[in-house]
């Protein structure tokens, strides 16, 4: 038995966040996989073109977002249409000895101004799909060209200013670095935990106990040498009740135990019902609450009996009665109070 239970908690703890640990990478490799694929380098730091850079050259070298000066700026008279509203105006300039077709934002040109001697922009290269056939069609009437013939003689890709909204890059990447710095941040702290389990929730909230060191070091020497009950997650030693589930770990003074009840849950799959399970809640001095989920009614019944007779002062059940009595007992928390005892509800 000692040889089983050796460190049992401290390993216990370790394993729930080396499980842990999983995910955040995870999400680590996805955000640097998103990095790679798709152009996020260029929408945080545009490429600035020279003045003898193509579109299409600089979207050949795999630039998709650029800042460049346009001149001479003449409108094709016609829009782009999104949704019922117009989302911007088709120009077109010389650049290098080249047409280019540019598609201005409303507010930039003003509506569509006929002509604009020079504006810096910012935008995207985009390749001509639907949109941009159309432009090549109409001007093509309006020119008496064939359409092929002005295909020739317009390059494959324009520039679009609606297409990079500055205020939805902003709220883009700070959500990317924000859950970015947080999955850093969660993986640092997992880590920690696994290298030192004391400093780990469950053995943190025994500071309102007593020493927290001192504590799991006797709650792991009472679990070496003799449990008093064991089943296959929670564990009654002679001063301590420890839990140790892949839903959390708990270590509790059995003193300090206030109240203890169970609560079943109906597991099914549409009209079929396949399983029960049971929770006990228990309640402690300090505003301390310990949920352990997903157990059988057998492990339990022989918790609960074994805590009763273990500390006569616990409430067995719930009751409003109960409940009353417990609240009596507690008084009302300060309001920082509140918050820690949500966040140990929530852990």
């Amino acid at each position: 038995m000692k040889e089983n239970y050796e460190h049992f908690i401290s390993r216990n703890i370790k394993a729930f966040y080396k499980r842990r640990l999983f995910s955040p990478i995870l999400y680590l490799f996805l955000l640097a996989a998103l990095w790679i694929i798709f152009p996020l380098d260029g929408m945080l730091h545009p490429m600035t073109m020279a003045a003898g850079d193509t579109f299409g050259g600089a979207y050949e070298a795999g630039e998709r977002y650029v800042r460049t000066t346009l001149q001479d700026l003449k409108f094709a008279g016609y829009t782009s249409e999104a949704h019922g509203s117009t989302r911007g105006y088709f120009y077109y300039t010389m650049r290098d000895d080249q047409c280019s077709i540019i598609l201005l934002s409303p507010s930039t040109c003003e509506e569509g101004l006929p002509t604009i001697d020079q504006l810096q922009v910012t935008g995207r290269i985009v390749k001509g799909k639907e949109t941009y056939q159309e432009l090549l069609s109409s001007l093509a009437k309006d020119l008496d060209w064939t359409k092929d013939g002005i295909a020739r003689q317009l390059p494959a890709y324009y520039f679009s200013e609606p297409d990079y909204n500055p205020l939805a890059t902003r709220i883009l990447f700070v959500i990317y670095f924000g859950t970015m710095a947080y999955s850093v941040l969660y993986l640092i702290v997992c880590m920690v935990y696994i290298r030192f389990p004391v400093l780990s929730p469950v053995c943190q909230n025994l500071v309102v106990f007593g020493h927290p060191t001192k504590m799991l070091a006797e709650a792991e020497e009472e679990l070496a040498t003799l449990p008093q009950l064991a089943t296959e997650d929670m564990f009654i030693t002679e001063h301590y009740f420890i839990m140790t589930s892949p839903y959390g770990n708990a270590i509790l003074p059995i003193q300090e135990i206030l109240w203890i009840y169970k609560h079943s849950t109906l597991h099914k799959f549409l009209w079929y019902h396949f399983s029960i399970s049971y929770t006990m809640h228990i309640t402690a001095n300090k505003h301390v609450y310990v949920t352990c989920p997903k157990n059988t009614k057998s492990d339990i019944d022989g918790i609960m009996d074994y805590l009763a007779e273990a500390n006569h002062n616990i409430l067995v059940g719930f009751s409003e009665e109960n409940r009353l009595k417990v609240q009596a007992a507690q008084g009302k928390p300060f309001h920082i109070e509140k918050f820690y005892a949500l966040l140990r509800r929530r852990f």
